[in-house]
């Protein structure tokens, strides 16, 4: 019961309160800057998210093919590739605080910071005495 409190009050975050907070920004930078540029920022960001998400992309899929005609499993590139759809899809967002954290999803130097990060975060989630083993099933 409790996790399923935390999740929704992140989830209440994620939806409610991240976007007021953009908003109030892109307000407070349009009180400095003016409105057009304002404007000019958002889909300029936008614009070179997507280009820069669809050259990561492409990178990241070619080294998912890579490692698998290896015949080694590609979990650092599944890794980098969510990570890259995910900063993609946040700089498509209008805002200023989900273009910097799109942004460094998608540079190749902060992407690896984040993968570490989270890949320190999940490991504890692993079970330490589970048995690992592999197997074949033949017909």
């Amino acid at each position: 019961m409790y996790i399923y409190l935390i999740m929704l009050f992140r989830l209440f975050l994620m939806f409610a309160l991240v976007p007021l907070v953009e908003l109030a920004l892109l307000i407070r930078v349009g009180s400095y800057v003016g409105v057009p540029a304002t404007m000019a920022l958002v889909l300029t960001t936008g614009a070179a998210g997507a280009y820069l998400a669809r050259n990561q992309g492409v990178q990241a899929w070619q080294r998912l093919q890579r490692e698998l005609q290896a015949g080694r499993f590609p979990a650092d590139e599944i890794f980098d590739g969510v990570l890259v759809l995910g900063g993609g899809l946040l700089l498509l967002t209008p805002g200023l605080i989900t273009d910097v954290v799109g942004f460094s999803a998608l540079i190749p130097a902060t992407r690896a910071l984040i993968k570490s990060q989270l890949m320190r975060r999940v490991r504890p989630a692993q079970r330490p005495n589970a048995i690992h083993a592999e197997f074949e099933v033949e017909r």
